[in-house]
């Protein structure tokens, strides 16, 4: 186990120690997934995701929190892509299929106006729960007072490959007092206990971006905030074509993440309503390599 390589990539900023850390694994065949989730747990990102090979698409990606697997994770993805397109693995292709637990899901690489790679990745179709437990309890469990809440927004479980809780808040200034207690969740999330919670809104720093969030992870996960989250920010492009603007065919916008924990990051959301009544989701972003994680700790 000492020896596998584990490399450390910020996902969703060009800009080492901003954005997302996801450790990336880039030749995972020969591990368990005991061994996936043992290094997962000492690495200590939010995520860890392994590269190994598939049957069905051109690879495929398993992630890991350091509680357990999940189904996806967005900036994960962008981190394994990033290193296998920078490294050279992939070729000149300009698009590749991976394999998740949520299915096959189509990759595009392009470059943009600052030279930086970005990847686009397709999520898994939306869904959403409405949410019937205590916002008072849910206000305490992060921070805030109930009066804090948005209440002409709703407040929903969404998932594009994972769940999560999306809290509506009226004031940015909220979101630099939020303190998430983390054990509470689940007593709360009586539907999903194991959902995450993503408070989010539509005052943002950047007159650039739509929507501001933070993203407090399950405690079963073993960690405490996602500084910048790809499937959330996801399902919360379907939640404004679904909830906030119903009319509307498709909708492009960024959302900011992680400036109260020092970790700017954007992730570009783009949704459509395709010919069958569904949404596609696709999340875009680019990453950059930091360095190697020393797994003798």
């Amino acid at each position: 186990m000492n020896n596998i390589k584990v490399l450390h990539y910020d996902a969703f900023s060009p800009y080492p120690n901003k954005g997302n850390p996801a450790g990336v694994v880039l030749d995972a065949a020969h591990l368990s997934e005991s061994d996936m989730q043992s290094i997962a747990h000492k690495v200590g990102f939010n995520e860890t995701v392994f590269v190994v090979s598939s049957d069905v698409a051109d690879l495929r990606l398993k992630y890991f929190t350091p509680g357990h697997e999940i189904n996806l994770c967005g900036h994960a993805t962008m981190a394994s892509l990033f290193a296998l397109k920078t490294k050279g693995i992939l070729g000149e292709a300009s698009s590749v299929k991976i394999e998740t637990n949520v299915g096959v899901l189509p990759i595009q690489f392009s470059v943009d106006n600052n030279d930086h790679l970005f990847i686009k990745t397709k999520q898994d179709h939306p869904e959403f729960i409405e949410f019937d437990g205590d916002r008072g309890k849910l206000a305490h469990a992060i921070g805030l007072s109930v009066e804090e809440l948005d209440g002409d927004m709703p407040m929903v479980y969404g998932s594009t490959g994972a769940w999560t809780l999306l809290v509506p808040i009226k004031d940015i200034d909220s979101f630099s007092r939020m303190k998430p207690l983390n054990s509470l969740f689940p007593e709360i999330l009586t539907q999903l206990p194991k959902a995450s919670v993503h408070p989010f809104s539509l005052h943002t720093l950047d007159p650039h971006a739509l929507m501001h969030a933070r993203h407090f992870s399950s405690p079963f996960s073993g960690t405490v905030e996602d500084p910048v989250t790809g499937t959330a920010s996801g399902v919360m492009g379907a939640y404004y074509l679904r909830y906030i603007d119903s009319h509307m065919d498709s909708i492009q916008f960024d959302v900011e993440q992680g400036q109260e924990i020092g970790r700017d990051g954007k992730v570009n959301v783009e949704v459509y309503r395709n010919e069958s009544g569904e949404m596609d989701v696709f999340i875009s972003g680019t990453a950059v390599f930091v360095g190697e994680v020393d797994l003798g700790k």
